[in-house]
């Protein structure tokens, strides 16, 4: 089974460069800044499957960028789903919590109205909905707080600040799942290999890391795992101000991805080990 996968160095993608059968795309192959080259890759490269790997993930630089953001997060999955429906293969691409606009406090089904907050959620929830026009078979999987051993991410900023300081002061009032990024490549991957048996399993789905917590949460449970001593003092949002609103309630049900694909939340915690030891391996 050949898949093809949009993206190299992300935090995604490299996790699903590792499997068997996957061809990981960079930018100097297909540039999503040029949605007609996706979709040529996808008809030189003839796979059996795509997945969407590769966004536009700069939250704040997207409110000054909205205009590139959306070129990425819409109008190039828009092209390579339009492309895997000429083609008759299934086309998986990741998405985000932030098409919600975060109020309340129930967990957001994949039903649910949407209504993204800044430029990044805007540009992401039109990748969705060119997705679901171009006709074909797709999987979206919208996840949260994604971690890996790879890139930038909350794990390896906290590993770091954490070592420095004794105190930092966290955001307390945004509740999520740390979901991380081999977790999520796994369910990609499985999505995509379902989809081509049975393309009725075409749809948006949720996965994030159980259980939901807090960043301030999520600190302190790295530190703990570290053994590093520093204390965290829970703040509200509105103490760490960004140039993009944050949706406050992340909690993503994921029910629907576990009756249709078998695929469960994965325990973050077991997670945070598992990324700690590569960071540990590697240095």
């Amino acid at each position: 089974m050949t898949i093809l996968v949009f993206g190299r160095t992300g935090q995604v993608a490299r996790e699903m460069a590792a499997h068997a059968g996957v061809t990981c795309l960079g930018r100097s192959k297909a540039n999503l800044e040029q949605p007609a080259s996706c979709a040529a890759a996808i008809r030189a490269a003839a796979p059996q499957a795509v997945i969407n790997a590769a966004a536009f993930t700069a939250v704040d630089r997207a409110e000054e960028e909205e205009a590139l953001a959306t070129v990425i997060n819409a109008a190039a999955p828009t092209a390579m789903a339009r492309e895997c429906a000429a083609l008759g293969i299934p086309f998986v691409s990741i998405s985000t919590d932030y098409v919600f606009d975060g109020s309340g406090d129930a967990p957001w089904k994949p039903a649910d109205p949407t209504r993204p907050l800044g430029a990044y959620g805007r540009s992401k929830l039109a990748g969705e909905q060119g997705i679901k026009q171009a006709g074909g078979a797709y999987g979206i999987l919208r996840t949260s707080w994604v971690v890996s051993a790879h890139g930038n991410n909350f794990v390896k900023t906290m590993r770091r600040l954490g070592a420095e300081r004794g105190q930092l002061s966290i955001v307390a009032d945004q509740i999520g799942g740390p979901t991380p990024a081999r977790n999520i490549a796994a369910a990609c991957l499985f999505m995509a290999q379902q989809l081509i048996k049975d393309a009725g399993k075409t749809g948006i789905y949720h996965f994030a890391g159980a259980p939901d917590t807090s960043w301030a949460g999520f600190a302190r449970s790295i530190f703990a795992e570290l053994e590093i001593d520093c204390d965290v003092t829970d703040i509200p949002s509105g103490e760490y101000p960004t140039p993009a609103r944050r949706p406050l309630n992340s909690r993503l049900d994921c029910s629907s991805l576990e009756t249709t694909f078998g695929i469960t939340r994965p325990d973050w915690r077991q997670g945070l080990r598992d990324i700690l030891q590569d960071l540990e391996n590697a240095s």
